[in-house]
């Protein structure tokens, strides 16, 4: 620990984001960066508790403590080697992480300034690749090989972990290009897609292969494998079946943010599938981070106006007794796409959409409701008020979640891995289901 006492001078310090009126106008990441510097002063608030919650916190166990104090002391290529022994994608989460180690840090605790531990993670990937530390490498072949079923993120670890310990590993991906939920699913405003193109290319010169565009039905898997990993994740968006859903102009948050993240990368689309919210009055039925993501790619689109409704109440600003430490603490998120301007409003549910006349909707029928307190144990209970009123649209964008899958029954030599195995998730959880998994095909494998 190189300067026990930088926490109580240096003051948490954030990269910051790009001016709003600038970044609506294009797709480009948001965040800024600090220079080094700054970033080491940063690195040097670690405390280098005797027990390290933020460790203890993060699903993949990343040593948070040895790499900022090899941040803070310059030792980027041992900091970068302590990242990757326990992260195969640093650059992902350092991006679009929420960071459950930064809510455990015990600064955060103290005096709400924690250690800016994923801005410091992204710092120490990116400074890798610039200084040429992340360099493939070559592992002898044991005569055995590994079918992974989906490139996301639980895929692509499962892929990275097998393909180290010696197996001969094919990722195969139904879209285009690999990368999940990660590719078609975040906007590049939060994570730019030559981040998973290079990660790809290094994958590649390790030595795994990659088969896209190709569709594996379930229950029916690619012969010739000895074992498989199904990392499918959740394909299935939860539903809003409420009259009027067969309206024109009512889309799965999806079907937008994966076209746009597609037409980015150079596809084109008939005018007649585009979902586009140019000069459009949209409502986002949703509160969590898919919302939040329609949000900002409305406004590049050059929406008229964005409102967003969510089903629960409105949580506390910056503390909530009701979920203390260690739980994940509910207050009020504010994203960079709220801050571009947003509607934002709590205990509405949707009773009917309604029509234009022409098969259009022309706007959302809500309905304000109360949650009574849970009693033994059970789940609040959602009370209706009869407090009706109509919400204005052209657009609706259901950002409601994603279904479990169920799986269909195979042999013992397939594994689930990610969001096919738990349901919807963090890219950090899915990345350390993933390690793990692969942990358990190698276990299998040797045993057989």
């Amino acid at each position: 620990m190189g300067n026990p006492k930088a926490f109580l001078t240096v003051p948490r310090q954030d990269a910051g984001y790009r001016p709003v009126h600038e970044r609506i106008c294009d797709f480009t990441e948001v965040e800024q960066t600090l220079n080094e510097r700054e970033r080491r002063n940063q690195a040097s608030r670690c405390m280098d508790c005797g027990v390290p919650f933020c460790h203890w916190a993060c699903p993949l166990g990343n040593k948070q403590p040895e790499w900022q104090d090899a941040v803070y002391k310059g030792d980027w290529k041992y900091a970068y080697r302590l990242l990757t022994a326990t992260n195969d994608f640093p650059e992902f989460t350092g991006r679009i992480c929420p960071a459950l180690c930064e809510k455990s840090c015990v600064l955060n605790h103290c005096i709400d300034a924690p250690v800016t531990i994923r801005e410091n993670e992204c710092a120490i990937i990116e400074k890798a690749f610039s200084e040429g530390f992340v360099q493939p490498s070559s592992y002898e072949r044991n005569g055995k090989s590994v079918a992974i079923i989906g490139g996301g993120p639980s895929g692509l670890s499962a892929a990275v972990r097998l393909n180290c310990l010696g197996y001969e590993v094919t990722v195969y991906d139904r879209m285009p290009k690999a990368g999940g939920l990660v590719r078609y699913g975040i906007p590049n405003f939060k994570l730019d897609k030559f981040i998973i193109d290079r990660r790809i290319k290094f994958m590649e010169d390790e030595g795994i292969h990659f088969k896209t565009g190709v569709e594996i039905e379930p229950g029916t898997l690619p012969e010739g494998y000895d074992a498989y990993v199904v990392a499918t994740g959740t394909p299935v968006a939860r539903d809003l079946n409420i009259p009027g859903r067969e309206l024109k102009g009512i889309y799965f948050a999806l079907q937008m943010l994966s076209q746009q993240n597609r037409i980015l990368e150079g596809e084109t689309f008939p005018a007649e599938e585009l979902v586009n919210a140019a000069g459009k009055k949209v409502l986002v039925i949703g509160g969590g981070d898919t919302g939040s993501d329609c949000i900002g790619t409305c406004h590049r689109h050059g929406c008229t106006s964005v409102t967003q409704i969510e089903i629960m109440p409105k949580p506390p600003v910056g503390h909530n007794p009701a979920t203390p430490w260690p739980a994940w603490p509910q207050i009020l998120k504010t994203t960079t796409s709220h801050e571009e301007g947003c509607i934002r409003r709590w205990c509405l549910t949707s009773n009917k959409f309604l029509d234009d006349g022409k098969g259009n909707v022309k706007g959302v029928e809500v309905e304000t409701v109360e949650w009574l307190p849970a009693v033994e144990g059970a789940r609040p209970q959602m009370k209706l008020t009869g407090k009706k009123e109509v919400i204005e649209c052209d657009m609706v964008l259901l950002a409601m979640g994603f279904l479990k899958p169920v799986q269909p029954e195979y042999s013992e030599n397939v594994f689930f891995a990610g969001d096919a195995a738990s349901g919807a998730s963090l890219v950090v959880r899915a990345i350390a289901s993933g390690r793990d998994t692969a942990k358990k095909v190698d276990a299998y494998l040797k045993s057989k």
